[in-house]
């Protein structure tokens, strides 16, 4: 046989690989006790898990800490400990569903890992990545006051200033429709 023609058998097991291989993003949150320093290690250490049980990091988002919706609860060295913060980050993966299950059952015994989420994705979810930490710089904080809400502090005006400020508004609001009366006559 020659080098450029492949046997039959050895196409078809490619194709079955190809075919077998899925799309998922393994999600995660790492506790916020570990040093800032050390979380680009651990990081390191779960793209390096998931490539030894088979998988391909395709995208990633490098965690970053984030005060987190309500608290969490983590069984450690004998107490249960809660935490309102953690470093949140992903990774987008390609691998069979046997190594997905590997990699899902290796997270659940990380110990610098608080909790973490294995999802099979969508066609769709897979040509547009979510970047979440992007979205929260991106959320722009805005406060309004409702103008009922508003107080006018008078404690520094005299009641002669209150009494003219008073007149001048009636006074405005008679030269307003005045002028409007004039303009209709003309």
């Amino acid at each position: 046989m020659s080098e450029e023609i492949m046997p039959a058998v050895e196409v078809e097991d490619e194709a079955m690989d190809a075919k077998e291989r899925q799309s998922y993003e393994l999600a995660f949150h790492i506790l916020p006790t570990i040093a800032e320093e050390e979380v680009p290690v651990v990081f390191e250490a779960i793209k390096a898990m998931v490539a030894k049980k088979g998988g391909e990091v395709t995208s990633e988002e490098v965690p970053e800490r984030f005060d987190l919706a309500y608290e969490v609860e983590k069984h450690i060295e004998g107490k249960n400990r809660k935490f309102k913060t953690a470093y949140f980050g992903w990774v987008r993966l390609l691998a069979a569903p046997e190594s997905a299950v590997a990699i899902a059952k290796d997270m659940d015994w990380n110990a610098s890992v608080m909790r973490h989420l294995l999802i099979k994705l969508t066609r769709v979810e897979e040509e547009n990545p979510f970047r979440f930490h992007d979205a929260i710089r991106d959320q722009k904080v805005v406060t309004t006051i409702e103008e009922e809400g508003v107080v006018q502090d008078l404690s520094d005006t005299s009641e002669e200033e209150t009494d003219s400020t008073e007149k001048s508004d009636e006074e405005g609001a008679g030269d307003a429709s005045n002028k409007a009366l004039e303009d209709k006559e003309v």
